[in-house]
């Protein structure tokens, strides 16, 4: 199923992402191969194919989730390039 460069274009703007035409058209080529082998992972028949959620025994490997003391408010704040009082200044990351 072949995208079109508007479909492209309109993908590009949904996230916000400025392409050069020249993107555009590279982009037009791997989404479509892309959704092409999509298509073809949909004919494969799985009825008979047991969950696979998990590779080898299935056992966790992870650690023990142990609260241990953390550092104190004042010394995180040390850290920080930006602060006020009581909290870490970030840069803005949302519109």
């Amino acid at each position: 199923m072949p995208l079109t460069t508007q479909q492209v274009e309109h993908i590009a703007r949904l996230a916000k992402l400025n392409l050069t035409p020249e993107e555009i058209k590279k982009f037009t080529v791997e989404l479509t191969v892309v959704l092409d082998y999509i298509d073809q992972l949909k004919t494969v028949e799985t009825r008979d194919v047991g969950p696979t959620d998990r590779i080898g025994s299935g056992e966790s490997r992870l650690r023990d989730d142990v609260a241990e003391p953390s550092l104190p408010a004042e010394e995180v704040l040390k850290l920080a390039p930006r602060h006020t009082q009581e909290f870490i200044l970030v840069p803005k990351v949302l519109g």
